[in-house]
């Protein structure tokens, strides 16, 4: 049996159609990728169609802030499951407007379609609702690790439109009794991009580099991995999971990186050496998902990524 049909099987959901939105996407092509290589159906949505095609993917060109467009849409397909993963995510380069009212009003509309249609949801919200990733005042967390309880401090427009985006899901969740799974990712990397290998160890902790998120990141197909393990779980209402990998990228001390960053550390701290700053302990118990990548694999791993785009 081929490895990725071996690697599609760790989770067993019954879904037969699924949506994925922002399926062009960094994120969204590898979803739509392994979710197609376990023989669902899916319908990916995205502001535009790729050029390729991709057995067990039909593709739709649909603007998720259109509310009727993106519930007909929902609707016709009527699929599983929906995972929207549609969304501006960098403040640097977009209009701060325009990224909070694309990221709420989309999110707003994906979800209420779903809630209205009585289909469970996952949807990728950002280790940016914390606040420290963009924040430009000092920001230091209230303990080591962070986890999904620690408080959402957001002072920009990407970190704030995801804090909304979940206050959106609890309501859709509660108004219609569907499950709604949050996954809150670390930095995204990608074993087919050079962002992918990040220089470990040496690094000046003086610099910009570690600064955000305490060099916390997560593989794109771990990502993958938790949107099945959320299809695959038996979950009620709308719970939250971090999505991060073990260990920092930089590979030096964890507390280190934060006293760095922020001038102190907090009083409470249960971290030991380059174990990340955010917790994964509740996917781990819940979902029972682990990280399965890590960037200190070697750069002479052969991994292909998304041929359809």
């Amino acid at each position: 049996m081929a490895e990725t049909e071996l690697s599609t099987a760790e989770f067993e959901y019954d879904v037969e159609t699924a949506i994925v939105t922002g399926a062009t996407g960094d994120v969204g092509s590898w979803v739509v990728d392994r979710l197609a290589d376990r023989g669902v159906d899916v319908v990916g949505i995205d502001l535009e169609r790729p050029d390729g095609v991709r057995a067990n993917v039909d593709f739709r060109a649909v603007d998720l802030t259109e509310g009727v467009d993106t519930w007909e849409t929902i609707h016709e397909v009527d699929p599983d499951a929906v995972v929207h993963l549609a969304a501006l995510s960098d403040p640097l380069e977009n209009p701060s407007t325009r990224l909070f009212e694309n990221n709420v009003t989309s999110a707003y509309n994906v979800l209420q379609a779903t809630g209205r249609e009585g289909i469970d949801v996952v949807w990728s919200s950002s280790q940016a609702t914390y606040g420290a990733l963009f924040a430009e005042s000092t920001w230091t967390p209230d303990y080591l690790p962070i986890d999904e309880a620690h408080d959402r401090r957001p002072e920009d427009a990407y970190g704030l439109s995801k804090v909304c985006g979940e206050e959106i899901a609890k309501s859709i969740a509660r108004r219609y009794d569907i499950s709604v799974t949050t996954i809150r990712p670390a930095t995204i990397f990608s074993p087919t991009k050079e962002r992918a290998r990040p220089p470990e160890d040496g690094s000046d902790l003086s610099s910009e580099e570690p600064t955000g998120n305490f060099a916390s990141y997560v593989d794109v197909r771990d990502v993958a991995r938790m949107v099945e393990a959320a299809l695959a779980a038996d979950l009620e209402g709308h719970e939250e999971f971090l999505c991060v990998a073990d260990e920092n990228y930089l590979g030096r001390p964890t507390a280190e990186l934060v006293e760095t960053v922020c001038g102190s550390i907090p009083g409470e701290v249960d971290l030991e050496g380059k174990e990340s700053a955010l917790s994964n302990a509740k996917a781990a118990e819940v979902l029972g998902w682990t990280p399965a990548h890590t960037w200190h694999e070697g750069s002479d791993e052969d991994v292909s990524g998304p041929t359809w785009l």
